[in-house]
């Protein structure tokens, strides 16, 4: 028997008690001082948390990279160190635990152990049960103008309540567990990293320029090349016609893809624009120099609704093979020529035209995808390889995580068990 079935069979033979957020934790959003008053924001000591700050230093917090006076503070002060911040509108579901007292913007919900429940709650067993709430919020999103979760319906949510020598070992547990999937998962993604570097510097020597191979520019070997038409976030649909919107360029395809992540209704769309087999998206718009025209070719057989500040490229060429050309250092030290506005950078249909690219016969372009399609796949394919083993240690991390914050309500597994086995005395 392990210590935590001892501690369990010592301390709540009967069940754990559950709780309600509500009954729990002092709650209230997250805000976000004036901008326009420097006195808010010049010399400021106060840690103010966004998004990017959970992205940068992972679920537990300590410092921002913005940060605002005391006299900023609204009159319900400050959210306390030991508390959980709660993505409860757009990014809907990411949490994080503050290590100093701090403020975060009205993205964030606070969530802090009120004063009756300060001795019976552990707030790192806090920390690692809103895995659990996260996964809620996830599921009870509606999506108006922007994902948001409903706060009355979140508050009746219940947490359980177990001993404390019992949040203490589980704590334990899940510590020891986290420091060895993060161990393992490091190692791996330094593996992969420099499979995937391997990968980029046999294609860049594969299909750099040749005397035999001659060199074009894309516009001409364009049939057609336009802009698509704005689709917003509001507008996509979980049926409907296939689309892309330009940031999935960046974040949910690789080099090619065959099927759409979004849909929406052609009515939403006043000027639409379609993309099928074979076509080249360039994304437009960007965050980096480095990035910005990331290009990905749709292999599909679906005709689809091209998003706002993506340029589609038709062509009679091997889409897979610019897909991988258009990938290479070459071609994105052309892309780069972005201009930079207001911190975005942005690209254009003429800029794209430019790119010139080696273009070998079908046949050769053909015989080029095929090796650089399989070398691809070792690294990035989630079905094999180091990208599997550490989708595996991230499965079974929350496997064991949910199993172990998972109790049984006050005696309702006991009830459940005794009436069991009084159907089996009768049979």
């Amino acid at each position: 028997m392990s210590r935590l079935d001892q501690l369990i069979k010592e301390l709540c033979p009967n069940g754990v008690e559950y709780r309600k957020l509500k009954d729990v934790f002092d709650i209230r959003n997250g805000y976000t001082p004036s901008k326009k008053n420097k006195n808010y924001w010049e010399n400021g000591t106060i840690p103010w948390f966004r998004m990017e700050d959970l992205r940068e230093q992972g679920k537990i917090v300590n410092d921002s990279k913005q940060h605002i006076t005391s006299e900023a503070v609204k009159s319900s002060g400050l959210f306390e160190s030991g508390s959980i911040i709660l993505a409860t509108t757009a990014t809907v579901g990411e949490h994080a635990m503050l290590t100093n007292d701090s403020l975060a913007n009205q993205q964030f919900t606070n969530f802090t152990i009120c004063k009756s429940f300060k001795s019976k709650l552990l707030p790192k067993f806090v920390f690692y049960y809103f895995d659990i709430i996260d996964e809620w919020c996830k599921k009870h999103t509606k999506v108006s103008s922007f994902p948001a979760v409903n706060i009355d319906a979140l508050k009746e949510t219940t947490i359980p309540v177990p001993p404390l020598p019992i949040q203490d070992e589980i704590v334990h547990i899940l510590d020891s567990f986290t420091e060895v999937k993060e161990e393992l998962i490091t190692k791996l993604s330094e593996e992969l990293e420099a499979r995937k570097k391997q990968y980029e510097y046999y294609r860049d020597e594969l299909l750099k320029p040749k005397e035999d191979i001659p060199m074009v520019a894309l516009k001409d070997i364009a049939t057609s090349i336009y802009r698509g038409s704005g689709i917003k976030r509001d507008q996509v649909t979980e049926e409907g016609v296939p689309c892309v919107r330009y940031g999935e360029i960046y974040t949910s395809y690789n080099t090619w893809f065959d099927k759409c992540i979004s849909h929406t209704k052609e009515e939403y769309v006043s000027n639409p624009k379609y993309f099928e087999h074979g076509d080249i998206l360039f994304a437009i718009t960007g965050e980096s120099v480095e990035d910005i025209a990331k290009s990905v070719a749709y292999t599909g057989e679906d005709k689809c609704l091209a998003g706002g500040d993506i340029v589609v490229m038709k062509h009679n060429q091997n889409p897979r093979y610019l897909a991988h050309i258009l990938n290479t250092s070459m071609a994105r030290e052309q892309k780069s020529k972005g201009k930079v506005k207001s911190k975005v950078v942005h690209s254009n249909v003429s800029s794209i035209e430019d790119i010139k690219i080696p273009l070998p016969s079908l046949e050769v372009q053909e015989r080029y995808a095929y090796v650089l399609d399989n070398f691809e796949k070792i690294c990035n394919d989630l079905n094999i390889g180091l990208p599997a083993e550490i989708e595996a240690r991230e499965k079974q991390y929350e496997f064991y995580r949910d199993l172990l914050l998972t109790f049984a309500q006050t005696g309702k597994i006991f009830e459940e068990e005794g009436r069991r086995k009084k159907e089996e005395g009768n049979n």
